[in-house]
């Protein structure tokens, strides 16, 4: 069952330096990265945006919606969200995960009652996310310091453990082969 009071958000505007191609558009068991992920957000909440860079102009069946910064970092992708959602709450996915499931973030949302956010073992993304997050983000991203993980220091923080295997990231093409 979607949640309709959290906006699922996906992040498709990474640099994909080691990737070198859009890793959005590569194919996961005949689906476009980013194609899995939004159906997977589509699945835990009523409301999805899809965040990224215009310039990109990536070919996807949905619109994306421009960060509005030069700048290729997660930081950027969720203070945009944040920005542009309907919901106090947003939960995050990179485009390059392709093993996470809606319950695992339907679960994210649930741990995020009560803080500021809610985040995996690995680091912070994916990750929940409340509005008021947004201006902790907006200063760091200010001051040029773009490492999304030490900007959530000072944050009243919930680490959800989640499998391993959920948590898998493409980064090279190598990474999609079955």
């Amino acid at each position: 069952m979607a949640d309709s009071g959290v906006t699922g958000v996906l992040l498709v505007g990474g640099a994909s330096t080691r990737f070198r191609s859009p890793k959005a558009l590569a194919l996961f068991r005949g689906e476009m990265l980013a194609v899995r992920a939004e159906r997977v957000l589509q699945e835990a909440f009523g409301s999805v945006i899809v965040v990224g860079k215009a310039q990109d102009a990536l070919p996807l069946p949905f619109p994306v919606l421009d960060d509005a910064s030069e700048e290729r970092a997660a930081i950027v992708g969720v203070a945009a969200a944040l920005r542009l959602a309907q919901t106090d709450l947003c939960v995050v996915l990179p485009t390059d995960m392709p093993y996470v499931t809606a319950e695992l973030l339907r679960s994210l949302a649930a741990a995020a009652d009560g803080k500021d956010a809610a985040l995996v073992q690995t680091g912070p993304l994916p990750g929940a996310y409340r509005r008021s997050v947004l201006p902790v983000l907006e200063a760091a991203i200010g001051a040029g310091h773009l490492g999304l993980q030490d900007a959530l220091a000072s944050l009243d923080l919930r680490v959800l453990q989640a499998r391993d295997d959920e948590l898998t990231n493409v980064n090279t093409p190598a990474d999609l082969a079955p």
